[in-house]
This record gives structure tokens, C-alpha cells and sequence, in this order.
């Protein structure tokens, strides 16, 4: 009963929060952006919450806490000091400062004013909706996993949840309701994490007991002919910490901050809350070998990697924590659906519809696009994650291999390189997207994150290698794009 008053009036306040943020939305800027005005407090949890969702706390935390141990640490420790830390100081001012001088809201823009070309930003607005729905899937499917363990709720009864009370507070707030509402779920996200670990591991024997048995216990689940390759671990790592840099969802953070004299302080905020959260997460992952006694199996035996983690917090935590637990995946999970729904519904209203079919669209319809796109972008989602595409890990491998193959290499030599052309930016767009989509087929679902690493790889040595061969960019372009940095 204390877990459905809790969830109750967490999703009421979600609502209400949705409901300030419509009067503060005025205009489509205000909408993605909130009108470039957000301090640093807000978007260090913005980023961090956006990064860590239900593919973090249910996908990740059992699928790689059971098949590698405490070495699944060492993506938590890639996270904090790549993901979050290296990206605010490496992207951040660069991204702020351009973003602003070529007056642009989304990485399909950006891409368009930095290198011009006809098709580029039709092109890149559909790399991101398409390949952005299985990560929002997923996502989804966290969710509904834990609902299912914690209530006792059918999975699709959970995942229509999920999809209203997510859908309104986005679509009438708009990125202040983001925001805010980011700011509130990172803080239940602290507190649930550090209780979680605590709990658990007082329920395992302490810590010191854990740290001796837990790599033992591990062994004996998991036998070193069977363990996963490091290559392995080593493309998690970087498939989930480099991968970052080129997420329109993570990049769009950047775009939003208040003022360049914040971004120090948002990048230490960011590092810390990644910290604790993502060492909760994995270190929870790889207590699992201490709560079960072999690897939980699914309907047809086959493992059942996404239940893990759900099974083992209702078996072993409080009724009372566990309804914190519960609001820290679902906190997590909405601060993301939300950041994906938003960039990739204005993949649609504002780089494919405003930029090429009705430019002079009015701003009131501008909005009315978007918030109708976001519902659709969810309801989507919904069905994709319903349907039991795949497995949680497997999915967002898809997603991020495809979506950062095709911008990261192209977004990192725009800001820091002159000499980058269109042809070069096209080829490595092409490249990172071609090789995400056939080596996600060819290595198959296990192997899903070499092929990632490989996808956002090769195109850092296609595009200097083409633009090197091709036209330069015109140098007005460039004095336009460049000032002030």
C-alpha cells in the first residue's frame, strides 16, 4: 500500500510539474531548448539522468553483473570519467558557443548550418527517429519488467503506464518540465542507489564478506571457458561512455546551459552523480551471484538476464525501500523516455517539416507539432517494447551503435576541425550507420557492442580522409561557426 501511495504521488507531481512548464512554453525554442536558460545544477542531473534510465539499473546491471562479476565495474569507472566528466569539458563550450552562433536547436540543424547540403539534415532526421525508438524501447521494456516483479502487474498494464503519465508531463511542459522534473527524480536516484547498496549488502554478509565469496561465487556460475572476452568488456566500456558523445538526447544538454561560465561546475555535479549511480547499478548487477544460485531462465529456457535485478530487489529489500527502489527506476527511465521522445519527435517538427515543407510555419502550430509528435513517438515505443523485440542490452546496442556511428565522428571534427567538409561528414555518416546496422546482423545480439565500438570508430578515419581529398568549406561559413572560440 505505502509503494502505490509513493508512486501515486510521484506521477501526480510529474504532472503537475508538466502542467507549470505549459506556462512557461511559449514558443518552440522554450519547447527543446527552454530557451537556453537552464543553470548548472539542473543540467548536470539533466545529463545524468537522461544517461542512466532502466536500460542501466534492469538491462545492464543484471546482463553484465552476472556475466562478468565485479569486472563490470570498469564500464561504471568509463561511464563516470568518459561519459560524464570528459564530455561536459571536451563538447560542452564548444557545442554551447557554436550552436549559438549558427542559431541552431538540433543535431540535424547543426549539421545543415556547419556544412550546408541539400539533404543532410532530411537525412539525419531520420537516422535519429528511426534508430532512437529501440533505445526508447528499451527503456520501456526496464520498466515494465519491474512494475511486473513489484506489483504483481501484467507487463503491458505497466508499460500503459508508463506511456501516459510519461507522455503528458512531456508533451504539455515541454523541456522545462524536463528539466525540473529531471532535477527531482536524480535526487530520489541518489538516495534509492545508496540504500539499495547498503541493504544488499548487509542481506550478502557485509561488505568485506562480499568482496572475498562474491569472486569465488562468481566463478562457480560462471566457469573462465565461459566468461565473456575482455574485448568484450572493453567495447562495453567504450560503447556506453564514448557512445554518449554523439546522442542527440546527450549532445542537446550542452545546446541549453545558461552560460559558459557554468559548465565546470555542471561537469563536477554530472561526475559525482554518475559516481554513485553507476556504481550502484553494476556493483547491485554483480551482487546477483550472491542472491541466486544459478542464472534465472525464461519461458523456453532461455536466460533471463532482464529479470535478475527486478527478482532480487523484491526478494530481499523492505516493502518500504522497495517502493523508493521502484521510484528510482522509473525516475531514471522517465528522464530519459523523455529526452528521447523530445529529440526525436523534433527530428520531425522541426528539422524535417519546419526545415523543409512549411518553413513559415506559425510558432503556435510549430507546438502543436511537437506535442502531437512526442505522443506519437511514445505510442510507438510502446509497441515496439510490448511485442518483446529483445533483449534489453541487445537493443540499445542497436541504437547507439547506429545513431553514434553516424554523428559522433562528424560532430567532434565540426567543432574542433576547419578543414572538415560535407563530402567528408556524408561518407562518415554513411560509414558509421552502414556498419551499425550490418554488424549488429553479422556478430549477432551477444557481440552487439563490438559492433557498436566498430560502427562510431571508422568513421573518426573516414571523414579526415575524405575531406582531406575534397573541397575545403567556404571561410564565411567557417568565420560564422567559429567566432568567439
Amino acid at each position: 500500500m505505502f509503494a502505490v501511495i509513493l508512486l501515486v504521488v510521484f506521477l501526480a507531481s510529474m504532472i503537475g510539474i508538466g502542467l507549470w512548464g505549459m506556462k512557461k512554453t511559449t514558443t518552440l525554442g522554450d519547447f527543446f531548448l527552454g530557451g537556453r536558460t537552464i543553470g548548472p545544477w539542473i543540467s548536470a542531473f539533466a545529463y545524468g539522468t537522461t544517461y542512466f534510465s532502466a536500460v542501466l539499473f534492469i538491462g545492464f546491471a543484471g546482463k553484465l553483473g552476472w556475466g562478468f562479476g565485479l569486472n563490470a565495474l570498469w564500464v561504471a569507472a568509463g561511464n563516470v570519467l568518459f561519459g560524464a566528466l570528459l564530455a561536459w569539458l571536451v563538447l560542452a563550450k564548444r557545442t554551447r558557443r557554436m550552436t549559438q552562433n549558427l542559431d541552431c536547436m538540433t543535431m540535424p540543424e547543426f549539421l545543415y548550418e556547419r556544412f550546408g547540403g541539400k539533404y543532410l539534415k532530411i537525412v539525419s532526421a531520420v537516422i535519429i527517429f528511426v534508430f532512437l525508438l529501440p533505445y526508447s524501447a528499451s527503456v520501456f521494456k526496464g520498466l515494465g519488467y519491474l512494475f511486473e516483479a513489484a506489483f504483481h502487474m501484467p507487463y503491458e498494464y505497466a508499460l500503459l503506464i508508463m506511456i501516459a503519465i510519461t507522455g503528458i508531463y512531456l508533451i504539455l511542459g515541454g523541456y522545462f518540465a524536463i528539466t525540473l522534473t529531471d532535477f527531482i527524480q536524480g535526487l530520489i536516484m541518489l538516495v534509492g542507489s545508496c540504500a539499495m547498496v547498503a541493504i544488499l549488502v548487509q542481506k550478502a554478509g557485509g561488505f568485506s564478506d562480499v568482496l572475498n565469496t562474491l569472486p569465488l561465487v562468481y566463478t562457480g556460475h560462471v566457469p573462465p571457458d565461459r566468461q565473456p572476452s575482455m574485448w568484450l568488456l572493453a567495447a562495453l566500456v567504450f560503447m556506453t561512455s564514448f557512445g554518449a558523445w554523439g546522442m542527440p538526447q546527450m549532445i542537446q544538454k550542452f545546446y541549453a546551459i545558461k552560460d559558459e561560465s557554468m559548465i565546470l561546475k555542471a561537469a563536477i555535479i554530472t561526475t559525482l552523480f554518475s559516481f554513485v549511480i553507476s556504481f550502484a547499478a553494476y556493483f547491485t548487477g554483480a551482487l546477483s551471484h550472491m542472491f541466486y544460485s544459478s542464472l534465472p531462465l525464461a519461458a523456453g529456457g532461455k536466460p533471463a538476464f532482464d529479470q535478475i535485478v527486478p527478482g532480487m530487489l523484491v526478494a530481499h529489500l523492505p516493502s518500504m525501500l522497495m517502493a523508493v527502489i521502484l521510484l528510482l527506476v522509473l525516475s531514471a527511465s522517465m528522464s530519459t523516455l523523455s529526452s528521447l521522445v523530445l529529440v526525436s519527435a523534433s527530428a520531425v517538427a522541426i528539422d524535417l517539416y519546419k526545415g523543409h515543407v512549411n518553413p513559415l510555419i506559425s510558432k503556435e502550430n510549430s507546438l502543436i507539432m511537437m506535442r502531437f509528435l512526442s505522443g506519437v513517438f511514445v505510442v510507438i515505443s510502446y509497441f515496439i517494447a510490448r511485442y518483446d523485440f529483445a533483449f534489453i542490452v541487445t537493443l540499445m546496442s542497436l541504437s547507439w551503435g547506429c545513431v553514434a556511428g553516424a554523428f559522433m565522428a562528424p560532430f567532434i571534427f565540426a567543432l574542433y576541425w576547419k578543414r572538415t567538409t560535407l563530402i567528408g561528414v556524408k561518407a562518415g555518416m554513411a560509414t558509421g550507420l552502414t556498419l551499425g546496422v550490418v554488424l549488429f546482423f553479422v556478430l549477432g545480439g551477444n557481440n552487439s557492442p563490438i559492433a557498436s565500438s566498430i560502427a562510431i570508430l571508422v568513421p573518426f578515419i573516414v571523414v579526415p580522409a575524405v575531406s582531406l581529398v575534397t573541397k575545403p568549406p567556404s571561410g564565411k561559413l567557417l568565420d560564422k561557426a567559429f567566432a568567439g572560440i
